[in-house]
């Protein structure tokens, strides 16, 4: 598979300060049992990676000393991992929001039938990846019978009351099919809304819009198809500087499977470190978050996918 990362290093994106720290995202493992075409992370069944039960208490223990309001669990599909559901009880003790970045399908995987009503039960925010409410996209870059198992999850959880009852939020993502960005987040809600409610009578929440990022497979898809630089300067094209005040990033810390720590998701999977010490971080070494406010975070080509036009985030078009 061909790499974008030797492309991305060098940059003039602007500097970037962190803020105050509230969330935690936690990369559980590249186990998933989709091998979807936009996967940043390249996940898929084939993987082995896994958090290890040592290293999940070192996130606790994070969360419990900085106070995190907001852990933010994905993967490869993170149910997946064998001590996720021991994370998520233990996160909520401690006075933590849940959320589960969950593919849907991994509702049916053997093993986890009762699942969703594990989720319902800890009040597990479920922000679910539905990349379009038409099938032939979602099987374009999901794969065949996809489709038809995000829609019987969706009305799983809707009977469990998700994206029905306050408590129980159902959040669904959208990510544009090739290279382009993605259209006005509050308008395709409202396409969603009206094309899920009257043809499966499907209730949610917010839809989140979310850039593809110009790495992993998603980045080797466009350099396959001669279009990496074309969707550079896309992005570069509709850089917005108002986007910078909101980035994910200035608020979050990013812990891969083995504990070691970026500044946002997409900087894991590009093996960029958080810049806070001259050598690789450890979740065991980190210093405490007030210390890191202010700290510089770093940046790279593909920065401009966050930046651009309406915003993207993993809550959605930032100017929303």
């Amino acid at each position: 598979m061909q790499d974008t990362r030797p492309l991305l290093l060098e940059t003039d994106f602007p500097p970037v300060a962190r803020g105050r720290l509230s969330t935690l995202q936690v990369n559980l493992g590249y186990i998933c049992n989709l091998s979807c075409v936009h996967c940043h992370v390249n996940a898929g069944p084939s993987r082995k990676e896994s958090m290890a039960l040592e290293t999940v208490d070192q996130v606790l223990s994070l969360v419990a000393r900085e106070h995190i309001g907001l852990l933010d669990l994905t993967g490869g599909a993170p149910e997946l991992n064998p001590h996720f559901r021991y994370l998520v009880t233990a996160a909520r003790a401690l006075g933590a929001r849940v959320i589960d970045r969950c593919n849907l399908t991994v509702l049916f995987e053997p093993g986890q039938e009762d699942l969703a009503s594990f989720l319902a039960s800890q009040s597990v925010e479920i922000t679910a990846s539905l990349p379009c409410y038409l099938e032939d996209n979602v099987e374009e870059q999901r794969g065949k019978g996809v489709y038809a198992d995000s829609i019987r999850a969706i009305r799983l959880l809707n009977e469990l009351g998700y994206g029905r009852e306050p408590n129980l939020v159902l959040n669904l993502v959208y990510n544009p099919v090739g290279p382009v960005l993605p259209p006005p987040q509050a308008a395709l809600q409202e396409d969603y809304r009206r094309e899920l409610g009257e043809r499966f009578n499907i209730e949610f929440d917010q839809l989140f819009t979310i850039t593809n990022m110009p790495i992993s497979r998603f980045g080797a898809v466009l350099l396959a198809q001669g279009k990496y630089v074309e969707y550079m300067q896309l992005l570069r094209d509709n850089f917005s500087l108002a986007n910078l005040d909101t980035l994910m990033c200035r608020n979050l810390l990013s812990i891969d499977w083995q504990g070691y720590v970026y500044d946002c998701d997409f900087n894991q999977m590009l093996d960029l470190p958080l810049l806070a010490r001259n050598r690789r971080s450890h979740i065991t070494d980190l210093p405490p978050g007030g210390q890191l406010t202010g700290a510089s975070v770093r940046t790279g080509e593909h920065c401009y996918g966050c930046a651009a036009g309406q915003g993207s985030s993993c809550g959605g078009a930032l100017e929303a």
